[in-house]
């Protein structure tokens, strides 16, 4: 097929760029950015390929419809809004880009961290109320602390590096075995648990992740621990969550996702929030962000050259591309 050939339907709002490149590389680019899924799907036959974010679910029933589809790209690391077993037994491609973002996350778990240990948020809240307490507000230092890093795929592989530098040790648990490098030792999730002074997780969304985190999970580990994800808000069962701040069991934790955020990463939940939410809104150790930490001017346009490059590179052989190589390097090499 050749590239001019190829129709490619955009549903989301992306950095310039990526059109920009995709048009000079000559594919047919349009776009839709206010159908609903529905009306999306009387026309998606039409389309070799889609790129979207996730404005919505690309299921069963989408993908019955897409008869010509060849690939989807998504501008972003996780692929959980398609059915990606679906897909890839109808032959189509699937293409995510966690490289454009990874070094965004390393950075926006380690001011988290940092945030956390030196009370930055409590003590700028105070300040800005007329009150100045030095004592109540000594922090911690990183150096000589362990921390322990489930998935290290790209983003787990950015934070790692960061820590590089702040003479900490590092150990990091992933389902794929010999990932561990330069930056942090790989180990069992016993030992992880056994010696962690801080978890950060950085793992996609799968059946064996969500709601991972939970009262059995957090008690295995031997010493109380702060938390930071920046993952997959679903990971984490923040009644569990709460109630191991409220023992102690979690000193704190930096939240860049939340269990209740909808599909779309866009919104939370409507009408009456939550207990442990509420509790979360209250708390001071904890620093919350609205699902931000790949969400920076410069993965903005990083992930659009991904998805840009990956697109081009797929057309020009795509009849010797297997769909389960990309889906599978997603799956265990890559995390939101």
């Amino acid at each position: 097929m050749k590239t001019s050939d190829i129709k490619i339907l955009h549903i989301d709002s992306n950095h310039p760029l990526l059109w920009e490149q995709l048009e000079q590389a000559g594919f047919q680019n349009e776009t839709d950015f206010n159908s609903t899924k529905l009306e999306v799907e009387t026309k998606i036959e039409n389309y070799h390929g889609i790129v979207i974010r996730s404005r919505f679910k690309i299921d069963k029933t989408f993908l019955d419809k897409a008869t010509n589809l060849k690939f989807i790209a998504r501008v972003g690391a996780g692929l959980e809004s398609i059915d990606c077993d679906y897909a890839i037994a109808n032959g189509i491609h699937l293409i995510a880009a966690p490289e454009g973002n990874a070094n965004a996350v390393g950075e926006h778990a380690l001011g988290m961290l940092l945030a956390l240990f030196n009370n930055l948020n409590i003590a700028n809240n105070e300040i800005k109320s007329g009150q100045w307490k030095r004592e109540a507000n000594r922090g911690h230092e990183l150096e000589g602390k362990t921390v322990g890093i489930i998935g290290y795929g790209n983003m787990g592989k950015s934070f790692a590096k960061k820590l590089s530098g702040f003479d900490v040790k590092v150990l990091c648990y992933d389902i794929l075995p010999n990932v561990g490098d330069a930056n942090a030792t790989q180990v069992t999730l016993d030992e992880l648990q056994e010696h962690s002074d801080v978890l950060s997780l950085h793992t996609p969304w799968t059946p064996e992740t969500d709601k991972m985190v939970n009262k059995d999970f957090i008690s295995t580990f031997k010493k109380p621990f702060w938390l930071i994800n920046t993952a997959r808000g679903n990971s984490v069962v923040t009644d569990d969550l709460v109630e191991a701040l409220q023992s102690g069991k979690i000193k704190g934790a930096g939240l860049d996702v939340l269990e209740y955020e909808k599909l779309s990463f866009e919104t939370l939940f409507e009408g009456e929030k939550p207990k442990a939410f509420e509790y979360l809104l209250q708390a001071e150790n904890i620093l919350l962000t609205p699902h931000i930490a790949g969400w920076t001017f410069e993965s903005h346009q990083k992930l659009a050259q991904t998805i840009a490059d990956k697109i081009k590179s797929l057309a020009i052989n795509l009849k010797q591309i297997r769909t389960n190589s990309t889906y599978n390097e997603y799956l265990y090499n890559s995390a939101n």
